[in-house]
């Protein structure tokens, strides 16, 4: 049988003065198990957010649930420049304030500043290449189904561009290249932290509600729609429950065709769940080569149907999942799509990383929610959307305070 060295003097005093070194340790400079995040919309200022959720939560007690805050990069959206200064300053805040953070990298719901690879239709705007149809979806078998136009329903109807084909290889390489820029600036400042600060990283989000058809639909004749007033157009209510449609137009044709998938015949609801699955580990692999860790790392898909596949797709070998809860906010449990995949999973965590109580702004209502989604064994954390729609809402800022231990 091996002998155990003895301990040393010093190892020994160490060992002794480890429960006061623990005491004099800042609470909130101690990694918890779990977060309540609250998120920043696209275009807010981010130091007065990191002031009112600094203000809101002090005096936090609970040792196992700490706050944080989560912000969204749109990659496609704008001047690299002008996003590397936002994330910049985003991580800055982090740790001038000792608060945790998600970092969310969109390359999915917002791609206006990359008109090169969507504009295949106007030759009097930047970026016209009529091969750009391969870079967007479609709404039948071929490019001359390509989409100019979509809409998009996030509290009221909006008109947005048409959504990226998830399998273009021109659309990967340019998510490709800006991750490349950002995920290492992100794990630089992250590596370079000192040792007491580790745990202002929650994570790295990947995807944005991921789905095809849903965030950004079609209408019947949408592209003849383009040219008329966008007061006239139809005003609809998605179907969830309806795949692959969802009660409108369906799309997704691009990426099947791409894919290698299908070619003719009608869409199916797999096909659409495994190319969301491929575009998701896509991204993940990369990240993963790009050094962050899977427990730093995570996905978001969506679920308009109880039990649909699309909830699968949150699932690979290099991150862990997540999902968007509106429906069963109250109570996480009895998702069960969401509880489906977890029985199969093997990540160390998962977190309900879109989350919005609906139904009730009672104060017991938001901390027993919050409560119950954080009891499923390996939530990481939760994370609110969005704390500009919150704030004046005393019964959920009093509900997470609760959920903290604010006193």
């Amino acid at each position: 049988m091996p002998t155990r060295e003895p301990l040393n003097q010093s190892a020994l005093i160490f060992l002794a003065l480890l429960p006061l070194l623990l005491l004099i340790i800042p609470g909130d400079a101690r990694e918890v198990s779990q977060y309540v995040v609250l998120n920043i919309i696209p275009g807010e200022p981010y130091r007065p957010v990191f002031d009112q959720v600094t203000q809101a939560t002090k005096g936090r007690s609970s040792e196992n649930i700490g706050v944080g805050i989560a912000a969204i990069f749109s990659y496609l959206n704008q001047p690299r420049e002008q996003t590397k200064k936002e994330l910049t300053e985003f991580l800055s805040l982090s740790e001038e304030y000792n608060m945790p953070v998600v970092v969310q990298l969109d390359g999915e719901q917002w791609w206006e500043g990359r008109p090169d690879l969507w504009n295949w239709w106007d030759s009097s705007r930047p970026g016209y290449d009529s091969a750009n149809r391969h870079n967007v979806e479609w709404y039948g078998w071929g490019p001359e189904y390509a989409m100019k136009i979509a809409w998009r329903n996030w509290g009221r109807q909006m008109r947005v561009l048409p959504p990226p084909n998830f399998m273009s290889s021109r659309y990967r390489n340019a998510c490709r290249e800006e991750m490349q820029v950002f995920i290492p600036l992100v794990m630089q400042w992250w590596t370079g932290l000192p040792l007491d600060k580790k745990h202002l990283l929650i994570g790295i989000k990947l995807g944005w509600e991921s789905a095809i058809g849903v965030n950004s639909f079609y209408l019947p004749n949408g592209n003849a729609l383009l040219d008329q007033s966008e007061v006239s157009d139809p005003q609809v209510e998605l179907k969830g429950e309806l795949v692959p449609d969802r009660g409108v137009v369906a799309i997704g044709y691009a990426a099947v065709t791409s894919a290698g998938l299908a070619s003719s015949g009608r869409l199916k609801e797999a096909d659409l769940a495994a190319i969301v699955a491929r575009h998701l580990e896509d991204l993940s692999v990369l990240a993963a080569e790009l050094g962050v860790p899977r427990e730093k790392l995570f996905t978001h898909v969506g679920g308009w149907k109880e039990e649909e596949l699309l909830y699968d797709a949150a699932l690979n070998s290099h991150t862990c999942p997540g999902w968007s809860f509106y429906r069963h906010a109250a109570d996480a449990t009895m998702d069960r799509g969401v509880q489906r995949v977890l029985a199969k999973s093997d990540a160390p965590y998962w977190a309900a990383v879109e989350w919005m109580l609906m139904s009730d702004s009672s104060s017991a209502h938001w901390h027993s929610a919050i409560g119950r989604t954080l009891a499923i064994p390996g939530c990481r954390y939760l994370c609110v959307y969005n704390w500009s729609g919150i704030r004046e809402n005393m019964g959920a800022v009093e509900g997470i305070r609760r959920v903290l231990g604010v006193k």
